[in-house]
């Protein structure tokens, strides 16, 4: 039986470059730049794309991408020890090639894209020379999205959408928009709705507003309204009432890669909170001195390495499988704890840094902030709590005994019974 936590050592110095370019290059992006979503600023062309070549030179852009797409193919364990890094700063992602919801998006293109479709968009997707927005939850309907009330009737060789949208990441700066609707109101749940490319500027399509969330700095989450809005017949992704196949493709690997950059988030709260309390002095000793600050530093170890190892080990099996589907499990217990565990760090690490810590010159408030967002994106805790509820009971039985199925008295009769006569000799000879 082979059983191994190391990193190949080849793979090893890469991840060495990274964790070094990473401090030293693109963190600081995250205090003189807006959005990384806005490719088209100036300081996002100046600062950021010399960066993207040195990745690009390294071949490690894109590493979510297969082979087939023009990516190394890695993984998503491999993926997974990538990405707690670049979860240290806001532009880690972009740098790399790899920014959420783009580079979900990018999977719906290339499972269920035209070639038309693939051509128009998601070479310059991967490329970042475009990004995108994934327009799915309503004012109506987040967490349930068989409530949603975006329609899209067919007109002739058109689609015509009539409907809101809310919180659509991205859409200010989008090019294009995969949009949920309602194709067939009267299919089963499951099958109502399809998905639909919109193009930026599409006539009918407004942003009502963008809104940000806490603090943010660039607010990106766009209000929308289509007023029967025209997209033709092929702007369909997959086939009519496919949208639930689509959309599992991208949220399926979104959660776990979610998952694996808030351990590079709840990392750096941790750095920062144990160079703190070597640090600073009160009372006449180190803050690290003091057994309630052991308590919590302790806390917070245990628990980022266990989430780490469950992130991990969830990779290695997405990678086992090739399927998102035989992993639903492990992916929902994964997002249940993601929102925990930096919530958790983050509000140490802003505690034990007094007045400092509650400041915007410092991420823990933000991260605080985050650490909701992370338990409402991509689906609520409590949903992703009931599935995995029901994944491990339907591993299970139910039992018809009149007892608890481990009713002590009633098992060691059993157990009694079945080695009576082991139990009987191994007596005699200890008798005799």
């Amino acid at each position: 039986m082979s059983w191994s936590f190391e990193t190949d050592p080849e793979y090893q110095q890469e991840l060495d470059w990274v964790e070094t370019f990473v401090r030293e290059e693109v963190e600081p992006l995250d205090h003189v730049l807006g959005s990384p979503y806005d490719v088209t600023d100036p300081g996002f062309v100046k600062l950021v794309r010399p960066l993207q070549q040195r990745t690009r030179a390294r071949k490690l852009w894109g590493c979510h991408l297969g082979a087939d797409l023009g990516g190394p193919g890695y993984g998503q364990v491999k993926l997974a020890l990538l990405n707690e890094i670049l979860g240290r700063s806001a532009f880690g992602p972009t740098v790399f090639g790899c920014q959420a919801p783009d580079s979900g998006n990018a999977e719906i293109l290339a499972h269920f894209g035209t070639a038309a479709q693939t051509a128009q968009y998601l070479q310059p997707l991967l490329a970042n020379e475009i990004v995108s927005c994934f327009a799915m939850t309503e004012p109506q309907g987040g967490a349930d999205p068989k409530v949603l009330t975006t329609t899209a009737v067919r007109e002739g060789d058109e689609w015509v959408i009539s409907g809101q949208k809310w919180f659509a990441s991205n859409a200010r700066y989008a090019a294009f928009f995969i949009v949920m609707v309602v194709t067939d109101p009267e299919a089963p749940p499951y099958q109502r709705m399809s998905m639909l490319i919109v193009p930026a500027g599409t006539k009918g399509l407004e942003i009502v507003r963008n809104v940000g969330w806490g603090s943010e700095r660039a607010a990106t989450h766009g209000y929308l309204n289509f007023d029967r809005v025209r997209v033709p017949a092929d702007a369909m992704l997959g086939r009519p009432g496919q949208a639930f196949v689509v959309a599992q493709v991208r949220l399926g690997g979104g959660r776990i890669h979610h998952a694996m950059r808030t351990i590079g988030e709840a990392r750096k709260a941790m750095d920062m909170m144990c160079e703190r309390v070597l640090s600073r002095v009160t009372q006449g000793e180190l803050l690290a001195k003091k057994q309630m600050v052991q308590e919590k530093i302790a806390d917070s170890w245990i628990e980022l390495e266990q989430f780490r190892l469950l992130v991990l080990r969830t990779a290695w099996l997405i990678d086992k499988h090739n399927d998102y589907k035989r992993v639903r499990k492990d992916i929902a217990a994964v997002k249940a704890a993601m929102p925990k565990v930096l919530h958790d760090i983050a509000s140490r690490a802003l505690h034990l840094h007094g007045s400092l810590g509650l400041s915007s010159e410092m991420p823990f408030a933000s991260q605080v902030l985050a650490s909701y967002f992370l338990a409402l994106a991509d689906g609520p805790t409590e949903v992703h709590k009931v599935t995995l509820a029901r994944e491990v009971l339907g591993g299970y039985r139910a039992t018809t005994d009149l007892f608890p199925a481990y009713h002590l008295p009633r098992v060691e009769a059993e157990a009694q019974a079945k080695f009576a006569d082991l139990l009987a000799e191994l007596a005699q000879e200890l008798g005799s």
